[in-house]
């Protein structure tokens, strides 16, 4: 799993007024650190490090170390506010961990396989991909940087679910946790569809020809 690492210092001055300002010098970008226990703390990150981060798939479903004030707190993304129509990022929410006690993060799903998909490659079907990442619970030590689901023997009408992913030791499915009838599908190969106009063309030349 890829390591992040942010710098971060404690913020004094509070209030969306004070935010304002501190996004407006471009140096950091106001965030806030929660949880365990403990009261919530308000930070400025350094903003090119952070801005770098978050171009990164991993970052949303990693274990990050923050470096607050020379004393190092370990986090994860709980939200991240962008700007409404500005590339800008204009708040962060961390939530500390636990090592005892179980996440629930959305880890990135990767699909391998495709190129060489029987379903698509051989009979011609289209593969149509329903999920780009799966929920799940499980310790800080076991979380995932992201998980994977071949699909290169999946075959045309045939679909697979969350119950065919593999997950890490210790890890589970939040919606699988709920019962097998929110065994929702992941991916799956159908037939490509064919026009009416298509299929009268098709109609028509395997007309025998009027005597």
């Amino acid at each position: 799993m890829k390591l992040f690492k942010l710098n971060a210092e404690v913020r004094e001055d509070l209030g969306k007024g004070a935010s304002r300002r501190l996004r407006r010098t471009n140096d950091f970008v106001p965030a806030i650190i929660y949880g365990a226990d403990q009261a919530p703390t308000p930070v400025m990150i350094d903003k090119p490090s952070l801005y770098k981060a978050v171009d990164d798939e991993a970052f949303y479903s990693s274990i990050i170390t923050l470096n607050v004030a020379g004393k190092t707190e370990k986090v994860v993304i709980r939200d991240l506010q962008r700007h409404p129509f500005k590339p800008l990022l204009t708040h962060v929410d961390f939530l500390r961990i636990d090592p005892t006690h179980k996440l629930t993060m959305n880890v990135p799903l990767h699909i391998t396989g495709q190129e060489a998909c029987v379903g698509v490659k051989d009979q011609d079907g289209v593969l149509h991909v329903l999920a780009t990442d799966v929920e799940i619970s499980c310790l800080p030590e076991a979380l995932p940087e992201y998980l994977e689901l071949d699909v290169s023997k999946l075959e045309v009408g045939h679909t697979l679910h969350l119950s065919d992913i593999a997950l890490p030791e210790g890890a589970e499915s939040v919606a699988l946790s709920h019962g097998a009838d929110h065994d929702t599908a992941v991916v799956n190969v159908t037939r490509p569809n064919i026009s009416a106009d298509a299929e009268d063309a098709a109609e028509g030349e395997e007309a025998p020809a009027a005597e």
